[in-house]
């Protein structure tokens, strides 16, 4: 197939982009690098089945696909919070146009929503059945609202001109290729104690959240693009829940490092318990995480140390 990823030069879009090539499609990596890095996708680009386009979805681009991996949107607080307006343009005016390539030619769309659709959650763990508690007025809803904007675009679309969606809400994802500048907490933990620096906690680390290795998020998306008469919504992340502090406390372990954990005011809106049901994920995809936090992070840690290593 040939098939258009944006935000492909991203973190989760370059593992797609590759895991897609070796699939034997032709891919169309779409990215204006706000956040994506070429570094992510260099190795590929000699593949002739592989194509790098330098476009903003904010604006419309006329291409032939068969699928559409709508990925492109700043998904860390560092990033959304720079400009959001353009982050919420991104969710709006991006998806607008993304599904109007796909009613044209008729291709498949899948979108990456979040888990953020379900802001500080009165439920959990959250179910797609959940409809959220969102601040509308926050500093994070340029991005929670755009995606939940999104998502109504989605179905509307489906509804009214009988476009082929998919609406995936994914959690906390983390591994390589996440930019050292992330600003997420499985990121800045790691950076910091690689470094010997103090882990900044925000608040007391008792707020929990679920961290799902990017292996398997990306075997759930693939799962879900190919299967038919589903469009969900459907979560992708991982049911196992920890606290912020274990999590620190985890990455200090690996790393042996010697860093100390200091705390620091808690943002507004951050959610105080995050964790998926998964049940429909299970049931229509087959479809459940399989690395555990410990090995996923030992993974994530080499390529910080890496990255690290190069820059100096």
């Amino acid at each position: 197939m040939r098939i258009l990823i944006t935000g492909g030069a991203g973190f989760i879009g370059s593992h797609l982009c590759e895991l897609l090539l070796g699939k034997g499609n032709d891919v169309l990596c779409l990215d204006n690098f706000f956040t994506g890095n070429k570094d992510n996708i260099r190795h590929l680009i000699s593949s002739d089945r592989f194509e790098l386009i330098r476009h903003d979805v904010i604006e419309s681009i006329l291409l032939e696909v068969d699928r559409i991996y709508h990925l492109a949107c700043p998904a860390s607080p560092v990033h959304y919070q720079y400009n959001p307006v353009k982050t919420i343009k991104t969710s709006v005016m991006g998806t607008i146009n993304m599904l109007g390539l796909a009613k044209r030619v008729r291709a498949r769309i899948l979108l990456a929503s979040t888990s953020e659709v379900y802001g500080d959650p009165a439920v959990h763990p959250q179910p797609e059945t959940y409809w959220g508690n969102v601040n509308p007025i926050g500093r994070r809803s340029c991005y929670d609202e755009g995606k939940r904007v999104a998502e109504s675009l989605m179905m509307d679309y489906h509804r009214q001109n009988k476009v082929d969606i998919k609406i995936s809400r994914i959690f906390n994802t983390y591994g390589p290729r996440m930019a050292l500048n992330d600003g997420r907490v499985v990121s800045n933990f790691i950076i910091q104690a690689l470094k010997g620096e103090d882990i900044t906690i925000y608040g007391e680390g008792t707020q929990t959240r679920s961290f799902q290795y990017v292996d398997d998020l990306l075997d759930g998306l693939k799962r879900f693009m190919d299967t038919d008469h589903f469009i969900g919504p459907v979560n992708l992340g991982n049911p196992v829940e920890f606290t912020i502090k274990e999590l620190a406390q985890n990455v200090i372990d690996l790393t042996g490092s010697s860093s100390k954990m200091i705390n620091k005011p808690l943002p507004s809106d951050d959610p105080t318990q995050r964790r998926p049901d998964i049940s429909l994920a299970k049931e229509k995809l087959n479809w459940e995480p399989k690395v555990a936090l410990q090995e996923g992070l030992k993974k994530t840690i080499g390529y910080f140390e890496e990255r690290l290593r190069s820059r100096k």
